[in-house]
């Protein structure tokens, strides 16, 4: 019975290992970079912003990422000002 206990353990431990090891390179193509949680509620002067990208699909809430030189906000994609910042991104 020893044995067989001593067999299944070990088992067990060589599945962990292997899980471990293969697990993080499958989840890190499941994260999205960046999310949006929490929204500003101003304008960013357009000749602050450095970049503006949607976030990806897997975010539970769809927002747009704003980078200025200092740092990121999160804007809400409805709102009137960042979409013509897209729009003129586009072009």
């Amino acid at each position: 019975m020893r044995a067989s206990s001593l067999c299944l353990v070990f088992g067990l431990v060589l599945l962990m290992a292997w899980t471990s090891e293969a697990q993080p390179k499958a989840v890190a193509h499941a994260v999205p970079e960046s999310c949006c949680f929490d929204f500003v509620d101003f304008q960013i002067p357009t000749k602050r912003i450095v970049s503006a990208l949607k976030t990806g699909s897997n975010c539970p809430v769809a927002g747009i990422v704003v980078k200025t030189p200092r740092t990121e906000f999160c804007v809400k994609p409805n709102e009137a000002w960042i979409q013509k910042v897209m729009k003129k991104g586009q072009k």
